[in-house]
């Protein structure tokens, strides 16, 4: 069940040695999260969490899904959430859409639902802006994994989370309506997907 081919070049080409060793560090933390389940055959559940749920939790929601897929770590399941909800901002699907991803609008409004996929026959991660304690979103025994340092500040007790996981990631909102937003958008999802690659390509399945 391979990932679309655009999306299966560009992960080819992603560079874990860009990382810098005290980065692999925090990584790390997530990496061995992920082992103590797998060891156990328990479900991995990870929620990826910033302030408004819109660019960076989603990015990391989607990569890792996809990278737990790319390998082979069976039993994960990732969610996103915020400390409040707003909309899955435009320009993080459409960073996802040239990287290789197929995304389908599925309801309009004022935040509207995505379906994201990676493959043509994985079940698609729904990407859409709720809060972090979301019905949508698991009540116990996951990982909250902080993406952004508003939201890791702002929510030192992650109701429910198993573990609580600080990875936080520069918000490219800074290059929205600017010359530079395509490239500062394409910039941090290549980060996340290279994070996540270095997580996921540490498991032991």
């Amino acid at each position: 069940m391979a990932l679309f081919a655009k999306l299966e070049a560009y992960i080819s080409n992603l560079n874990v040695q860009s990382i810098p060793n005290d980065r692999k560090k925090t990584l790390d933390i997530l990496t061995d999260f992920i082992s103590e389940k797998t060891k156990t055959r328990d479900e991995i559940s990870l929620n990826f969490i910033c302030t408004h749920n819109s660019r960076r939790s989603h990015l990391s929601q989607v990569w890792a899904q996809t990278l737990a897929h790319y390998f082979k770590v069976a039993n994960v399941f990732c969610y996103s959430g915020g400390t409040e909800a707003t909309a899955l901002f435009p320009m993080a699907a459409e960073t996802l859409i040239n990287t290789g991803f197929e995304i389908k609008k599925l309801s309009e409004g004022n935040n509207p639902v995505y379906s994201i996929k990676y493959s043509e026959n994985q079940h698609p991660v729904i990407g859409f802006s709720k809060k972090m304690d979301d019905h949508f979103n698991p009540k116990s025994g996951f990982a909250a994994v902080m993406t952004c340092s508003q939201a890791d500040k702002g929510c030192p007790i992650v109701p429910g989370a198993e573990k609580r996981i600080p990875i936080t990631f520069e918000d490219p909102k800074a290059f929205d309506h600017t010359p530079l937003q395509a490239e500062k958008y394409a910039e941090r999802s290549m980060q996340i997907a290279t994070e996540m690659f270095y997580v996921f390509s540490k498991i032991q399945s």
